[in-house]
């Protein structure tokens, strides 16, 4: 199944649930997860992205969804990147050099 990346910064009322409640972090993954996909790994993280979410998803619809349901909450702001994996990555390049 596909693995997506999701960064996202916290929004004020975000910075604010966080503060009062910081259990609420933990409620995020549920909610992707109750969305159709599976949360991998999540991370907080220092500089431009406050945390990073690995996912894994059925295809991108499934993650626009996931990453529309977060910003209607008003929490966070994501960013969505696919992934390709290195080896298949190489092998494409690879196949791409072929005569």
């Amino acid at each position: 199944m596909p693995i997506y990346i999701l960064l996202s910064t916290l929004t004020d009322t975000g910075v604010h649930c966080i503060i009062e409640r910081p259990s609420c972090l933990r409620e995020i993954s549920m909610d992707i997860e109750n969305l159709g996909v599976k949360v991998l790994e999540q991370y907080a993280t220092l500089g431009q992205y406050d945390f990073v979410h690995v996912i894994e998803a059925p295809d991108n619809e499934s993650v626009a969804r996931v990453s529309m349901e977060l910003i209607a909450r008003g929490n966070i702001k994501p960013l969505s990147l696919p992934t390709i994996s290195l080896n298949d990555f190489i092998s494409r390049l690879s196949m791409d050099r072929q005569p």
